[in-house]
């Protein structure tokens, strides 16, 4: 396996038994057999397309922000995009392959005076994950912005997705409900003032300090926000604010955030979710839903 791996990538992009805690936000997670790292949209297809015709179990991930792999680690293959880091501007579309950050992308597009992207300062993680999450802040969601998606189908064939046919819905996209993994996007913007874009990020920048626990590692929200509610302002009412299961912990900034406090394991993770899950069903009845995406040994 290793040395055909190596007919498509070099071998200084191939690292065994590596632990996922250096490359998730949570900072948490066990090793996996292989990691992958391809440096263009032709090798990831390549990559994919022999882990499916081996039968290797694998996952594509970007940079780890909305991640908790078990402490067993995964049994396979992990293949990481962030090589994956090109793009280009051709008039008011910014054209990006999947391992870029999203971030970094609001910034590129705040620099060439073209708005519709200012939601995304500050919102970790890449643009693939982004789409298939159809991330979103501040009232603004990838499905506003999203002109045509390049992904790779479950036979290493490259499929465009047009904005109707890509199903957006609150954190949901096509690329969850079906085997589609996010190669590139291009992403439809306006021209604007630059002065006023960078002012609005900036607003969004002060607003995501004072509310949110930046300064611990986290996956973001952790639940999806259910129907008729807002999960911290629940959980602080549930008097979870604080509340720690060994070093994850509910933020004390933030309820909506478990926060590794301090060499926290997945399984304290994992634990802490379960117990506020049960919380949540007891006091209002209400099912919360992990957004966080847990993969790995059990």
């Amino acid at each position: 396996m290793y040395s055909d791996i190596l007919k498509i990538i070099p071998e200084d992009r191939v690292k065994a038994n590596e632990e996922m805690k250096w490359h998730t936000s949570f900072q948490i997670g066990g090793p996996v057999d292989l990691m992958l790292f391809p440096g263009n949209c032709g090798e990831l297809r390549e990559l994919i397309k022999y882990c499916r015709g081996k039968s290797t179990a694998f996952f594509v991930f970007g940079l780890g922000s909305n991640l908790l792999v078990r402490d067993k680690g995964f049994r396979g293959v992990a293949i990481k995009t962030n090589g994956l880091n090109s793009y280009s501007i051709m008039g008011e579309n910014i054209i990006a392959e999947a391992g870029v950050s999203l971030s970094e992308l609001a910034r590129i597009a705040a620099d060439n005076s073209l708005s519709g992207l200012e939601f995304a300062e500050g919102i970790p993680g890449s643009l693939g994950g982004a789409v298939v999450m159809n991330a979103g802040a501040y009232d603004g969601e990838m499905k506003s912005v999203l002109l045509e998606v390049a992904a790779i189908d479950a036979k290493g064939n490259e499929k465009i997705f047009k904005s109707h046919e890509m199903k957006m819905g609150y954190r949901s996209s096509i690329f969850q409900e079906e085997d589609y993994i996010v190669a590139s996007a291009t992403i439809e913007l306006q021209r604007g003032i630059m002065k006023e874009i960078k002012a609005k990020m900036e607003d969004f920048a002060i607003r995501r300090r004072e509310k949110q626990p930046l300064d611990l590692p986290s996956a973001g929200s952790t639940f999806r926000r259910p129907e008729g509610f807002y999960v911290g302002p629940m959980l602080e009412k549930m008097g979870l604010k604080g509340f720690r299961i060994g070093g994850a912990e509910v933020s004390r900034k933030h309820a909506g955030f478990i926060v590794n406090a301090g060499n926290a394991t997945a399984s304290d993770v994992l634990k802490l979710i379960e117990y506020i899950r049960a919380k949540a069903q007891e006091q209002y009845g209400v099912n919360l839903q992990p957004e966080v995406r847990i993969l790995g040994e059990e």
